[in-house]
């Protein structure tokens, strides 16, 4: 995989970083951060140019997330009408649309590079929870900054190492993922368990 990568962003250039980073912003398997880290590696030794790999993989990005965003905005109403037919979905609806109220700026920023394998939810979620889009959008560009920044930076500095490098960096982000997965699970548990007794302790009141 790494030696395909390394010929594609060689071959290939600008216009496939582009659609890479737009497709994994989408929550397509592609990989993302490694074209970036080898894109940098090209620039370093002037094979492409650091300005157009850096341009490119954020405008990528940026338009995969506002277009994320905008299908889970057109599918918002359909989705919350799901919902409202059970009371546990529309309290699930509930609960995201007063976390994104008062977190999603940070969330959306965060996930854009600590948290990279989530962004694309995150943008889905920020649409169908109705988040303004100018806020969305804000927020989303200066973590895309963040996230290019990062790898694009780092396959420039490190030419010599971008498989290790990414597998590094992919691991962390894996782990950070799944941490903010898991604590987020222990959470909504947390809340199901303490719903399951008050429902019990109002029913052993009533008799």
């Amino acid at each position: 995989m790494n030696d395909l990568v390394l010929t594609l962003a060689a071959d290939y250039g600008v216009p496939l970083l582009f659609c890479v980073t737009f497709l994994s912003c989408l929550a397509l398997p592609v990989p993302s951060s490694l074209f970036m880290l080898a894109s940098g590696g090209f620039a370093a030794t002037g094979d492409l140019s650091l300005p157009a790999v850096a341009l490119a993989a954020f405008v990528g990005a940026v338009c995969g997330d506002n277009l994320g965003y905008w299908i889970a905005r057109r599918l918002r109403g359909r989705v919350t009408g799901w919902l409202a037919t059970r009371p546990r979905r529309a309290a699930m609806r509930d609960r995201a649309q007063d976390y994104m109220h008062k977190w999603g700026g940070s969330s959306i920023f965060f996930s854009c590079w600590l948290v990279a394998p989530l962004g694309p939810y995150v943008n889905y979620v920020s649409g169908l929870s109705g988040y303004r889009w100018s806020r969305f959008a804000l927020w989303g560009a200066a973590g895309e900054t963040v996230w290019v920044g990062v790898y694009v930076g780092l396959g420039y500095l490190f030419a010599d190492n971008i498989t290790a490098i990414s597998s590094l960096l992919g691991n962390l982000s894996g782990f950070l993922a799944a941490l903010v997965v898991a604590v987020l699970l222990a959470i909504w548990l947390r809340h199901a368990s303490n719903a399951r007794q008050k429902k019990a302790d109002r029913k052993k009141a009533a008799s």
